[in-house]
């Protein structure tokens, strides 16, 4: 029979979304006999009860400090008590006090990453997570972050193990296209959706540029799934040039619904992705993608099978592959249907948990 593993997992549930994919994969984890999981996050969290339900022990408890005295002896405290082999810590504040926890003990200790970039050898801090000594393994969310972590000088390149965060596609039966008439879009013109963030490694600048260049006369429209005041403050001068072009939906609850009644999700992003939340998500949605070349998109989409991968830092690309999307809609509905397929038979959630449940094993 083989050896019970316990596992104890320190992260945020709170946003349902954004973090469905990593509490998934523990509540089908639990299903299997040979793990037992602990999951110690904020009380009250969305998956609170969900975790409950699947046979977890929730703790009511997450790091609020970066490393705080306290809160290392509270985890340190639980670890000792209750004998776990494996802590996997999520982020950062989780990271740098369960490290710290862990000192002199024998369980092992796995990091998540899921960015590529912004970890250097010559850098103090960086010894306090990713190549802190004290850590056993890193699960990194794709092949990119794996090979930035190794680059790293005197790193332990055995200590990375690659495993994607999968999507399951019946958490997307129940979206129903939205009608994008409340945001004075007709059911004859061509969308292209993204999601709103100011940052630069989102390459936000090169879409709104790539509009600007658009022939005139197109019923081509691109609109922009949130987009608070300060987005829009940042942008002010492209949005201005784009009148009539760009929408924002503000901040909804629905997202994948205006999402799925698009015809193009398009991430533009210039740096630091790691298998994308929000193009899985269009993916499973059956809408096509466009993305950039950059390393940790690498595997998400089939060029020209199902969807466009692109040049990145290019709003010259942006344009002339929206075009070709544009002008032959019958491809880009070919595209969304086998970017559907793709994601669904090689990215899902059982394919990572399978995957999970033998790096675990493999630990112990």
């Amino acid at each position: 029979m083989d050896k019970l593993i316990k596992i104890l997992v320190v992260s945020d549930y709170n946003k349902r979304v954004s973090s469905r994919p990593e509490a998934e994969m523990f509540i089908k984890l639990a299903n299997d006999p040979r793990f037992r999981i602990s999951v110690m996050t904020y009380p009250g969290s969305y998956y609170y009860g969900k975790f409950r339900d699947a046979g977890i022990e929730v703790i009511d408890f997450h790091p609020d400090k970066k490393l705080d005295k306290k809160e290392v002896e509270f985890i340190r405290n639980d670890i000792m008590k209750k004998g776990y082999d494996i802590i996997h810590l999520f982020n950062g504040k989780a990271i740098i006090n369960g490290l710290k926890a862990a000192r002199g003990l024998k369980v092992k200790v796995v990091l998540y990453r899921g960015y590529t970039g912004n970890i250097h050898w010559y850098d103090p801090a960086a010894y306090l997570k990713v190549l802190s000594p004290r850590v056993d393994k890193v699960m990194c969310n794709s092949q990119s972050v794996k090979d930035q972590i190794d680059r790293q000088l005197f790193f332990d390149k055995t200590k990375t193990v690659v495993i994607t965060k999968g999507h399951d596609h019946q958490w997307y039966s129940d979206i129903k296209p939205a009608d994008l008439a409340e945001f004075g879009i007709g059911q004859d013109e061509f969308v292209v959706t993204t999601t709103a963030d100011g940052r630069k490694m989102k390459g936000t600048e090169y879409l709104l540029r790539a509009f600007e260049l658009m022939p005139p006369g197109l019923n081509i429209r691109l609109l922009i799934m949130g987009g608070g005041e300060e987005f829009i403050r940042r942008f002010s001068g492209r949005i201005k040039n784009n009148a009539g072009k760009v929408i924002f939906t503000g901040f909804r609850k629905d997202n994948l619904d205006i999402m799925s009644s698009c015809d193009v999700f398009i991430s533009p992003s210039i740096k630091g992705e790691s298998f994308q939340k929000s193009v899985a998500e269009a993916m499973n949605l059956g809408v096509c993608p466009v993305i950039t070349d950059i390393p940790g998109n690498e595997g998400m989409v089939i060029d020209k099978k199902c969807g466009l991968i692109i040049p990145s830092r290019d709003a010259v690309a942006i344009k002339d592959a929206l075009l070709d999307l544009y002008s032959d809609r019958a491809r880009c509905r070919e595209f969304a249907k086998a970017a559907k397929k793709h994601i669904s038979e090689n990215f899902s959630l059982d394919k990572t948990v399978d995957t999970l449940a033998g790096f675990y094993q493999s630990l112990v």
